[in-house]
């Protein structure tokens, strides 16, 4: 599978294959610290279930925001602060878990978690490679522990925000939509053999899924300047509303035809006679 860093200028910024079963904090970590663009990214749209405690915690360290999508958040429930703190807050009681932060672990732990966060930073270390350091089987170490108390703290934090602000809600959907467009036009663009990305090694595929990212970068650069060409238009720029620029974006394909283009004669016919 691919795994797509879009902008919201509609604008594919990294791509990265990946095999289905690895971790998707990882491959979010890695687009965002080695898109090499100029692009600083402040916000980061996920689906719920790239919203792990351990994805927050990384979006703390890294110092940008996640947000995802929570399609279960009906049955989240919010550790309480300390024990013998859920009486301050009756009407929370329902959403409250039994379970309390470890304010302690946090901060003993907190130089080896900025540590891991700069070596992902620096490229030192592959998000994949610090995660599943911490991930094998057996006790949990120590700082994977401390990464987990502080993404429940996040996690708590955001889910208060996400109820209380539609704005923020608003937002998210939005910005998940932009990626859901992306993906319709890599249909289009990317037909043959259903889509699927062909070769019989991860580097053949690895190359046709750069080609298909140019192929987009170039649509997208097309679509633009077309769109500059009709706003330069002075009835099209008065005939526009805000709403209506708002809405503006040049990730179309209607404009392409990616099977060619035939031209039909309706007053010809081919010769289909049968020579004795």
């Amino acid at each position: 599978m691919v795994y797509w860093h879009v902008e919201k200028g509609r604008v594919c910024i990294y791509s990265k294959i990946q095999a289905c079963s690895a971790s998707e904090v990882a491959a979010m970590i890695e687009g965002l610290m080695r898109h090499c663009t100029s692009v600083e990214v402040q916000r980061q749209y996920v689906d719920t279930h790239g919203a792990s405690i351990v994805a927050f915690a990384f979006a703390r360290l890294l110092n940008f925001k996640l947000l995802p999508r929570l399609k279960d958040i009906g049955r989240t429930r919010l550790p309480r602060p300390a024990a013998g703190e859920g009486a301050a807050w009756p009407a929370l009681a329902p959403v409250l878990s039994t379970a309390t932060i470890d304010w302690e672990l946090i901060a003993q732990q907190y130089d080896q978690m900025v540590k891991h966060a700069t070596a992902l930073r620096l490229g030192t270390a592959e998000s994949e490679q610090v995660l599943r350091r911490f991930t094998r089987g057996g006790p949990k170490h120590p700082t994977y522990r401390a990464i987990e108390e502080l993404g429940r703290v996040e996690r708590a934090v955001f889910i208060c925000d996400y109820l209380a602000s539609p704005e923020l809600r608003r937002e998210i959907h939005e910005g998940l939509q932009i990626i859901e467009n992306w993906n319709s036009a890599n249909v289009v663009l990317h037909y043959g053999k259903q889509g699927d990305l062909v070769g019989e090694d991860k580097e053949t595929q690895g190359i046709a899924m750069l080609a298909l990212h140019l192929l987009q970068s170039a649509l997208v650069y097309v679509n633009t300047i077309l769109i500059q060409k009709v706003l330069a238009d002075p009835a099209w720029a008065e005939r526009l509303t805000d709403e209506d620029r708002r809405g503006l974006t040049p990730l179309f394909w209607s404009n392409c035809n990616p099977w060619g283009r035939f031209l039909l004669d309706m007053n010809t016919h081919l010769d289909l006679a049968v020579s004795a």
